[in-house]
């Protein structure tokens, strides 16, 4: 049996429309928790959230989740590309992505990024969730 050890919400806007920012090729913070984890071994952490874009049909974008606060290749645990797929309207993208691999800490810290092509815009919402369990007994 699991048991909860926390669960944290990074909303960078609320609504459609916001924050109004094209995508670049570089990846742009959009979300970061801080799970406390208290040192267990093998913590759960299942992370989502969802990201509105719009732009030209066709347009690529790329959501990455990592564990850390600064983008690194090297410490990312999901990736993701989406294609937008209709013109003028904003498109919500969910994800949901699992770290089973995360090493003992007090804290645990995650990012979500996103990146792409200059004619797509983050339109909002965009939130990230995550909940960290253990099936340790405390």
């Amino acid at each position: 049996m699991g048991v909860f050890l926390d669960m944290r919400t990074s909303m960078n806007s609320g609504t459609v429309g916001q924050p109004g920012l094209s995508l670049g090729p570089s990846p742009e913070a959009f979300g970061s928790i801080g799970l406390q984890t208290l040192g267990v071994p093998n913590p759960i952490i299942t992370l989502n959230g969802t990201v509105g874009v719009t732009g030209e049909v066709g347009d690529t974008f790329v959501v990455e989740l990592v564990r850390g606060s600064v983008y690194d290749p090297f410490y990312v645990i999901y990736r993701a590309e989406g294609t937008v797929g209709q013109n003028g309207g904003a498109e919500f993208h969910s994800f949901t992505a699992q770290d089973l691999s995360a090493p003992p800490a007090l804290e645990s810290v995650y990012t979500s990024f996103i990146s792409g092509v200059s004619t797509s815009v983050r339109t909002g919402p965009e939130v990230f969730h995550g909940i960290a369990a253990t099936n340790w007994f405390l």
